[in-house]
């Protein structure tokens, strides 16, 4: 009896231990792209200034929170601009919270209200051209109710100098609606990206999956100003930069988190 009891307590050991390491490896499958104290590890690219100029101070850190913001703005003059995490990814998932606050910057175009993105796919921002207004990337595009009781979803899909395929066929549009709810308020929304390089990329918010396309590629226009060797139209995007956006509304994001995901063998 003893010999049994001591077997089933050896037994009971090892499946504890490696439940332990079995939970400590997927929680260090997660990294946190933002350290809560600066974006030393980031590049600041907006429209009108060379790369590495954080005009005005947009991106700023404060309690741990990526701050946009527009006080040392005075027309805002389409200075959009976008903050890229240092390396580029392919296949992965990305987790962020963001939230609006404030009032859009006077002068900022009336359709950026409530309004800002994650880029991802992104080209390098060392490879834009100072009067380039967005990179070429793809967007998933986030914006917050107006409180007026009409839906406003989030977590949308836009294309800038983008394509992406949607239901079989190459969208027609440059934004595809989500399926998510309204958001109103200042209140922290939990966004989520799986990428699966140039194949299936699926938005999420709140736990639901809200938009899925696949084969992002070069093509459509809306990006402006770029180096022509940059865009050659119908190259899949398999990988590129991730980027916050700023575009005269004052937003937030935390807790920005990414799993790298396998590569499927071909």
């Amino acid at each position: 009896m003893k010999r049994l009891i001591c077997i089933i307590l050896a037994i009971t050991f090892i499946f504890s231990s490696c439940i332990g390491k079995k939970g400590q490896r997927d929680s260090t499958d997660w990294k946190s792209l933002f350290n809560g104290k600066d974006i030393k590890d980031w590049f600041v690219k907006i429209h009108h200034h060379e790369v590495g100029v954080n005009f005005g101070n947009t991106f700023s850190v404060e309690d741990g929170i990526i701050k946009i913001r527009y006080d040392q703005y005075e027309d805002f003059n389409d200075q959009f601009g976008h903050l890229y995490y240092k390396t580029p990814f392919s296949y992965y998932h990305l987790k962020f919270e963001y939230r609006f606050v404030g009032d859009l910057h006077k002068g900022a175009p009336s359709y950026t209200l409530r309004n800002s993105g994650v880029m991802f796919h992104s080209q390098d921002p060392r490879t834009m051209l100072k009067e380039q207004d967005w990179p070429i990337s793809v967007e998933m595009q986030l914006l917050g109710g107006l409180s007026d009781g009409k839906p406003r979803s989030t977590g949308n899909m836009c294309s800038p100098g983008t394509n992406v395929v949607y239901k079989g066929k190459i969208a027609s549009s440059h934004c595809l609606n989500s399926t998510s709810k309204t958001y109103d308020g200042d209140q922290w929304v939990r966004g989520e990206l799986i990428v699966l390089g140039d194949s299936l990329i699926k938005h999420i918010i709140n736990g639901d999956t809200v938009l899925e396309y696949s084969k992002p590629q070069i093509g459509g226009d809306v990006a402006n100003r770029y180096d022509p060797k940059i865009k050659i139209d119908g190259k899949l995007l398999a990988s590129g930069y991730i980027a916050l956006q700023s575009e005269g509304q004052p937003v937030d994001f935390k807790n920005i988190w990414i799993k790298e995901l396998s590569v499927p063998k071909k």
